[in-house]
């Protein structure tokens, strides 16, 4: 398999909530929500870089196209990184999420392997880390 992902997709409860988070709360760029035509079709896609896009779908959509039913939601599942350039980046945008209505899961602090980093959760319950690492290059 060649590493190609192009569309992370995080099951929400309230698209609308969820939307209003990630667009007027931290500030990503979207058209809205598309396919409200459709029974199960309503989601937000947003630009993060290059060739890689965050979809927000109702879980109840992910359900019916899966066939598998809604399942309990476990926030240690998986984290999504967002790699900073600054120790004080790290620090805005921990701010910016929480003003959002993030919950802060863990403030920022230094790390054991030397670099900053903090966790908050989305409306939905899904787990962010934004990190300053000093040996990566934050990309642009």
């Amino acid at each position: 398999m060649k590493p190609r992902i192009t569309v992370i997709t995080l099951g929400v409860d309230d698209l609308e909530k969820a939307l209003r988070f990630y667009r007027d709360g931290l500030g990503l760029q979207t058209p809205g929500i598309i396919g409200a035509e459709f029974e199960y079709g309503a989601v937000a896609f947003f630009d993060l870089q290059a060739g890689l896009k965050l979809a927000l779908w109702p879980r109840k959509s992910i359900s019916q196209d899966t066939g598998l039913p809604v399942a309990s939601i476990s926030p240690t599942e998986f984290t999504i990184g967002h790699n900073v350039s600054s120790k004080e980046e790290v620090d805005t945008v921990m701010l910016q999420a929480q003003n959002a209505g993030a919950i802060i899961v863990k403030p920022a602090h230094d790390t054991f392997w030397g670099g900053y980093s903090g966790y908050f959760q989305d409306p939905d319950q899904h787990l962010w880390e934004v990190v300053w690492n000093p040996a990566w290059d934050a990309p642009n």
